[in-house]
């Protein structure tokens, strides 16, 4: 695995001196301290390509990928996809190279599909990416949305060697379509279910999304943990979507997961959508704290509304 960030810092503070706040009020409604701010020139292939480049520095290998997928959902351009930039990039050749849109559950889709690709044989290694630049599409009069999102990129290579032990306990993914104008970004359609929003901007009825995520993110781990024959108690290591806090802390008082086992990235990284779920998780794994038979729980949930989870046995 391998990450990047940014440079730019948009602190709290910050945020204080363009809309009515204070750090305070920020850090206890969502435990966000900071975020990092894409460069103008800086684009979502161009954060993932530095990820690629963290990854190679710590032993990682691309020379057997043949598969790129790319998650996000604010990719350069329409096309080219971020996929086929990145492969560009590190000059990979004859390789599948899409784009995966399912808003802060994209990194899981993109993983249930690299795995659904390496098991069935169909690709040697995959190199997965998740990738946003959440500012360029960010409203900086709104105080709901601009002090959540940051941006930043992580990435993975995915393969399945024959000697591999069973890594996947159980899986979850599931779409509620009818809410999704309460988290949504325009795009060549400026409406959605009445709600009219002619810029190209996020926009998040945040008392909704909470309601949904707490309910169905909880139920879907309880459905997992049966399907693994698993308990709360199990769980060494959960890794949720860096939403805010106090999702978090709901998700694991429901689940009875200890918060204190709960990875995220949010303090200091703010709500990077897609890119939260691997930037959480590889510090622990590079730091060694997530270990050779850990059971790690992954989960992402966000705009569509999308959910994705993966019950793991970490090898």
């Amino acid at each position: 695995m391998g990450t990047y960030v940014p440079e730019k810092r948009l602190t709290n503070d910050d945020l204080a001196r363009m809309v009515d706040t204070d750090d305070a009020w920020i850090v206890r409604r969502t435990g966000i301290r900071e975020r990092r701010i894409a460069a103008a020139t800086e684009y979502t292939s161009d954060l993932c390509l530095a990820a690629v480049r963290d990854m190679e520095r710590r032993g990682g290998r691309l020379d057997e990928v043949d598969y790129v997928i790319a998650c996000t959902s604010t990719p350069d351009y329409a096309f080219p996809s971020v996929a086929a930039r990145i492969a560009n990039g590190l000059g990979l050749r004859d390789v599948g190279a899409v784009d995966v849109s399912a808003a802060c559950a994209g990194f899981m889709f993109g993983l249930d599909l690299a795995d659904a690709l390496v098991t069935s044989g169909r690709a040697r290694r995959v190199l997965l990416a998740g990738g946003e630049t959440m500012s360029k599409v960010m409203d900086y009069r709104d105080r709901a949305t601009c002090i959540l999102f940051g941006d930043g990129a992580g990435v993975a290579l995915v393969d399945a060697p024959d000697d591999a032990p069973q890594t996947l306990l159980a899986r979850r993914a599931a779409t509620d379509g009818a809410h999704g104008k309460e988290l949504f970004l325009t795009s060549l359609r400026g409406e959605i279910d009445g709600i009219v929003e002619p810029q190209r901007y996020l926009r998040q009825n945040g008392r909704a999304v909470y309601e949904w995520a707490v309910v169905t993110v909880s139920a879907g781990i309880a459905e997992m943990l049966d399907v693994a024959g698993l308990r709360a108690s199990d769980v060494d290591w959960f890794v949720p979507h860096s939403a805010n806090a106090r999702i978090i802390e709901s998700i694991c008082k429901h689940t009875g997961i200890p918060v204190e086992r709960a990875l995220t990235s949010l303090e200091w990284c703010g709500n990077t959508s897609t890119a939260s779920i691997p930037l959480a998780l590889a510090p622990a794994v590079h730091d060694g704290r997530v270990r050779r038979g850990d059971v790690v729980l992954l989960y992402g949930f966000g705009g569509g509304l999308v959910e994705n989870g993966m019950l793991l046995r970490w090898s």
